[in-house]
Parts: structure tokens; sequence; C-alpha cells
């Protein structure tokens, strides 16, 4: 076991670094690499699909969604709310369509969310974000018969913030059926003294209230039926590694439908990459998930 504490700043920061562990090419080409990919992969998708862009989910600028809708007239409709990595301060929704371009084959509507990344939003706000967007979806699209998340690296993070809502707090109570947590972190404090933290400004109080690993109870309160897959990377970092198998093991001793799968032959980024492919390992996983394999 890794005692992140116990590690100096630069080797904490290289274990919070996830392109500096890809086998596949370099530390900077492979971000890059990665922003083209789901670039092109969101192209494909608005060009297949019907798509509704800009739709609002609040009042704030940020509080935007894009809707990608097969064309069926199938009234069993699932619907895939997807929540873009970045470390909460890169990305957005305009590479977030990739992953409809499997699904909507299927009859599948896909849901990419933006959020206020930092320095504009905090985590409060982000996590607020993202719950707002579930419940705007639900009232939206009240004839969907599936709902599930999707989130990678820091949107898996809050895909499970999500699942950790009280939702007492809203007027209404989402039926999430699935969650897909790809590559997530899901313990803040190591990120509090490491570059990462620079525009996000989180004080030790704040990483602690959004950290999904403090908050298992309450998800076993909101989120008892959901059946969740905790997906990390072969070549993941070990401190990526272990908050997912740590966060499983907390999930499933906790009596909750989790199942953990560990990709072989991937890195922190083309794990969710190939998800375009409606042939890989997560893709079918996903489908299966929802009877539409």
């Amino acid at each position: 076991m890794l005692h992140w504490t116990q590690m100096k700043k630069d080797a904490l920061e290289l274990q919070l670094s996830p392109s500096r562990w890809s086998h596949r090419m370099p530390a900077d080409s492979v971000t890059e690499a990665h922003v083209k990919v789901l670039k092109e992969g969101t192209e494909r998708a608005r060009a297949s699909a019907q798509t509704f862009l800009n739709v609002p989910y609040g009042e704030g600028d940020g509080d935007k969604m894009d809707v990608y809708v097969p064309r069926t007239k199938s009234r069993d409709v699932h619907l895939v709310i997807y929540i873009h990595g970045g470390y909460w301060q890169l990305l957005s929704k305009e590479e977030s369509g990739f992953v409809a371009v499997p699904l909507f084959d299927k009859g599948v509507v896909v849901v990419a969310v933006d959020y206020d990344i930092a320095p504009k939003g905090h985590m409060d706000l982000m996590v607020s974000q993202v719950r707002r967007s579930v419940v705007s979806v639900v009232r939206q699209y009240s004839h969907i018969s599936g709902l599930y998340l999707c989130g990678h690296s820091a949107g898996a993070h809050l895909a499970a913030m999500v699942l950790s809502t009280d939702w007492s707090q809203y007027s209404i109570t989402p039926q999430i059926k699935g969650a897909f947590l790809i590559s997530g972190i899901y313990d803040l404090l190591p990120v509090l003294s490491t570059y990462i933290n620079e525009p996000l400004k989180m004080t030790e109080e704040v990483a602690v209230r959004n950290s999904p690993c403090k908050l298992v109870p309450q998800l076993k309160l909101s989120s008892s039926s959901c059946h969740i897959v905790v997906a990390i990377a072969q070549n993941d970092s070990p401190l990526f590694r272990e908050q997912s198998e740590q966060y499983y093991k907390m999930l499933e001793a906790s009596g909750l439908k989790v199942a953990m799968e560990d990709v072989p032959n991937t890195d922190h980024f083309n794990i969710v990459e190939l998800m375009i492919d409606a042939e890989s390992h997560l893709t079918k996983v996903l489908l299966t998930m929802m009877g539409k394999s």
C-alpha cells in the first residue's frame, strides 16, 4: 500500500500525473493525442446523431449540456450522462460526445455535461452542477427507462459524488440504474499539496466533504439499487490504481452492487478513448448492463 502522506511532493505529483505513466508515447504527446481523439469522436457523433447543443440545466453560464438522440421511435429509451475529466480544470462537453458513437446505434441517448472548471469553478460548485444536471435530465426526459452515469478521471469523481447525493435537498430522486467510474480519484486529500490544487484552491475541509470514499454510507442510502462499475487502466499510476481498488472494496463491503474492471493494455487515456469502438471491452460491459448487448 502506498502511504501518500509520507511521500515527498515531487513523488506524490508523479503519482498524480497520469500522462507520465503511459507506455504508448511521451507525456506531452499523450495528452495532446487524447484531446484529438475525443474531439474527432465527438465530431463523428454530431454528424450521425440528432443533436441538441447547449441545452441549459441551470441559470449559470456553465450550466449547459449537449444531447445526442438516436433516430428511434422506441419508447424504451436508455440514457447515459457522460461527465468529462481533465483534473477539474481542462476539457468540456465539446470533447465529450464521443461516447455516443457506439451507443446511438443501440437506441441510447447520451448527454454530455459541462461544468465550470477551475479557476472559474471551485469544487463545491462543480459537484453542485453535476448533481443539478442529473435532476434536469430526469425532468426533461421523464420517459427514459434507464438512467446511467459515466465519468472519466475527474468525471468519475464527480459521478461518484452524484451517487452520494442527499436527494432530500432536491425535489426529485433520480433512479440511477448504473454508474461507470473510469480511472477516477476518490480521495482528494493527496491532491491538496500538489500543483493540481493551485487553480482549485481546495482546503482540507473542502477536500474531505468532496471525497467519495468518505461518503459511502450516504451512497448506500441514495444508490443502493445502482449497479456500479469501478474501472481502472493497467497502466494507471499505482496511486490511481490503489484509489480505485480501495473504493471498490469499500462499496463491496457496504453490500452495494459493484464490479471491478481492470482493463489490460490500457493507460489513463485510452481506457476511455477506446469506448468510441462498439467492440471495446468497457463499451460491451456498459451495453450488457443496459441489456443492449
